[in-house]
């Protein structure tokens, strides 16, 4: 038996404001997309290194405000190239924790991602 990892399926409510977040902001690339019909809602699969995330605009497939907690390496560098960007809508912070650095970006449909360097201790 085998048990991979599970991919988040993440609510959007517009194309175009989940490409300009998840690809031109956070820098995913979608891998596929799917609709069953042209003016039916997207569904598709974006991935960033090992992350693989649905985005979906389907009403009955996720609640809007959930969270994905992403462990990282290098949190800095991510949070620096983020920062770079100059995205209107986000300029994350880091907060240290007691078990590591954290980096909380919402996207534009209430959904959090919650990007965390975990402490060796």
């Amino acid at each position: 038996m085998q048990i991979s990892g599970a991919i988040p399926l993440l609510r959007i409510f517009s194309e175009e404001q989940a490409k300009a977040f998840y690809v031109d902001f956070l820098g995913f690339h979608i891998e596929w997309e799917h609709r069953f019909e042209k003016d039916l809602p997207l569904y598709a699969q974006a991935r960033r290194g090992d992350l693989v995330i649905h985005l979906t605009g389907h009403h009955g497939d996720a609640t809007p405000g959930s969270t994905v907690f992403v462990p990282v390496t290098d949190i800095d560098s991510l949070h620096a190239e983020l920062n770079a960007k100059r995205y209107t809508h986000a300029r994350p912070g880091i907060q240290q924790q007691g078990w590591g650095k954290v980096m909380e970006i919402v996207d534009p449909f209430g959904n959090r991602l919650r990007f965390c360097e975990l402490s060796d201790d």
